[in-house]
């Protein structure tokens, strides 16, 4: 009973700490870093100020953390397609590679508060790691579907082509992001695979047609 107790102690403390953390990314994302206060989040969590400092030793601490939610929330938004995509590893990259020049990934209000946090990097090393850690992260996915293709690769170049492919989908999601209304329904995630696929040397846009265009008209 005693370790089921801590356990639900444990939970409830994560849950906590998550509702500060999202408390601070809704205030960040309505009126920028400046709107963010101790006493704001606090409100918005339904919690007092000190409550708080029992999390996070200062604000710059919850500040990383928030940065590094929202970084971890967008991969899991993106690997989620993963789950119910085929086991041919072409065609898992390809669903991965959609998913992420796609809502939820693309979302306008994510990449404000990506560009929120991005010019802490260089001034902040801890921050620069948060930064270094997520990307990583997410350069490790794509070596793990790159190394997965069919055909010999050694690591070097499994890393050389990731590294490619995350700059071909970070730049199309920051497009997207800024222009939504720029691009045609669906644009990108062509450009997408076939420029990754271009990368790894396979046709991705075979692994993931489309949907038909609707055939229904706007009032």
């Amino acid at each position: 009973m005693a370790g089921e107790r801590r356990k639900f102690r444990r939970e409830g403390e994560e849950k906590r700490r998550d509702a500060l953390i999202t408390a601070a990314l809704d205030l960040i994302s309505e009126g920028g870093q400046g709107s963010a206060t101790v006493r704001a989040i606090a409100d918005r969590a339904g919690v007092t100020p000190g409550l708080i400092r029992h999390y996070f030793q200062t604000k710059e601490d919850l500040t990383r953390e928030a940065y590094r939610a929202l970084m971890d929330r967008m991969v899991e938004d993106n690997a989620a397609v993963l789950e119910a995509a085929p086991a041919d590893p072409a065609a898992r990259l390809a669903a991965f590679v959609a998913a992420a020049l796609r809502p939820p990934v693309m979302d306008p209000g994510r990449m404000g508060l990506w560009a929120g946090f991005i010019h802490q990097v260089r001034r902040d090393a801890d921050m620069a790691a948060v930064h270094a850690e997520t990307y990583l992260g997410y350069r490790a996915r794509l070596e793990e579907m790159i190394a997965a293709l069919p055909g010999p690769r050694e690591a070097a170049a499994i890393r050389r082509l990731a590294i490619a492919c995350n700059g071909v989908i970070d730049g199309l999601w920051l497009e997207g992001c800024a222009l939504p209304g720029a691009f045609e329904p669906g644009e990108l995630e062509q450009i997408g695979l076939a420029a990754v696929g271009a990368i790894v040397g396979i046709d991705l846009t075979a692994h993931h047609p489309l949907p038909p265009p609707s055939t229904e008209f706007a009032p």
